[in-house]
């Protein structure tokens, strides 16, 4: 599913088309991150250490279970 999709405040990993706005922090396929809420083209996400993140809002994601 499309990232805009998915509901804000759910964890997420990152399953294709892994984009990132210039000078942000780096993220790979298959990361596990907490989706925020997007942010215009880009989201706001944390990643596994608490950093804050930006995936672009047409990504490719699946939600995950815990």
């Amino acid at each position: 599913m499309k990232l805009y999709e998915v509901p804000n405040n759910t964890e997420i990993r990152v399953i294709g088309d892994v984009k990132t706005p210039p000078a942000s922090l780096p993220i790979k396929e298959e990361d596990i991150i907490l989706f925020s809420h997007i942010d215009g083209m880009y989201s706001h996400c944390n990643n596994s250490k608490g950093d804050v993140v930006h995936l672009a809002a047409w990504a490719e994601v699946e939600i995950v279970e815990r």
